[in-house]
């Protein structure tokens, strides 16, 4: 493991992450963040799945809430975003070759939180792509005892789209050697979503402080952004969100968060696989939109005490 930047803006006072790279099995460079406990031992660990576009630092706020209750907090920058190694020469595009590519960085987490030596019991928080990658892991024998999942991408909104349609076009483009190129409807090749949308007509948040945030953290450091997916990306996305919905639920208690205004991944996927998880409850959260840990005070603290039963009863 190589020491790695962390990142924190000129007016933050939370402790600051150890952040660290390390090596995939495929030679790919990943950064990865650990918070623990400032005035105690930690009993537990979370693994924090960040979503498409997402990097380590946005997730300081409720990493602090984690640890406050005594978790240790493991992040990673997914392969493509953040300061992971990104996986073509435009390093704007959200890209992947394979979305089994994802598998890998989850076991290089594993391998490095065990070498940490981080206490157990392990814990799973998710959010969106995040998601996706956290349920495939859970097939694979992930080890935590009990998973939360924030708007996980178990299906995908395409809007202007239908699900056929999208698959075809992906394909398409890949064939003409064009897959690494900005899919349309998936935001600008070389823009920041927080940065080109107003804060009204936003998918994310109805927290115009946190929106706030997000802004000055793409223009203070914008070599963490992404911008929109490219078609390759869109296609193995898709792939994976029809096969996940064919595999048997996890066993394991797991908390869905969902917002009454999710307009960025599938309500509908989420409700079926709750709906069929022995183990599973729906958290729904009036008014909120896709980012729900990013959410109005009153919407975020209460999936935030939410999530924090749930891993405590685990």
């Amino acid at each position: 493991m190589q020491q790695a930047p962390f990142h924190q803006l000129p007016d933050d006072r939370l402790a600051p992450a150890s952040a660290f790279f390390v090596t995939a099995d495929d030679g790919k460079r990943l950064r990865l963040a650990l918070w623990e406990p400032e005035d105690s031992a930690a009993y537990g660990t979370v693994l924090l799945f960040p979503g498409r576009t997402e990097y380590i630092e946005k997730y300081a706020p409720v990493a602090r809430r984690l640890t406050d209750r005594g978790y240790a907090v493991l992040a990673i920058d997914w392969r493509g975003q953040g300061m992971s190694e990104r996986l073509q020469d435009d390093p704007r595009p959200g890209h992947i070759i394979e979305f089994s590519d994802y598998q890998r960085d989850v076991i290089e987490m594993v391998v490095a939180g065990r070498h940490i030596g981080l206490p157990e019991p392990w814990h799973l928080l998710a959010h969106s792509m995040g998601g996706c990658i956290g349920l495939a892991a859970l097939e694979n024998d992930l080890p935590v005892q009990t998973a939360v999942f924030s708007a996980p991408m178990w299906g995908i909104n395409l809007r202007r789209f239908q699900h056929g349609a999208a698959l075809g076009i992906a394909y398409l483009a890949g064939r003409l050697g064009r897959g690494g190129l900005v899919a349309p409807g998936s935001g600008g090749a070389n823009t920041t979503y927080a940065l080109e949308e107003s804060f009204n007509a936003n998918l994310l948040t109805g927290n115009a402080d946190e929106w706030a945030r997000l802004m000055r953290e793409a223009a203070h450091w914008p070599d963490l952004t992404i911008g929109g997916a490219s078609f390759a990306w869109v296609g193995k996305a898709l792939n994976e969100c029809s096969r996940l919905s064919a595999i048997a639920s996890p066993t394991l208690p797991m908390l869905v968060g969902l917002g009454s205004e999710e307009k960025v991944v599938s309500a509908a996927s989420i409700r079926d696989r709750v709906a069929k998880s022995p183990r599973a409850s729906l958290f729904e959260v009036r008014g909120a939109r896709h980012e729900i840990l990013l959410e109005t005070p009153d919407r975020r603290d209460a999936f935030i005490r939410a999530m924090l039963d749930h891993f405590d009863a685990g």
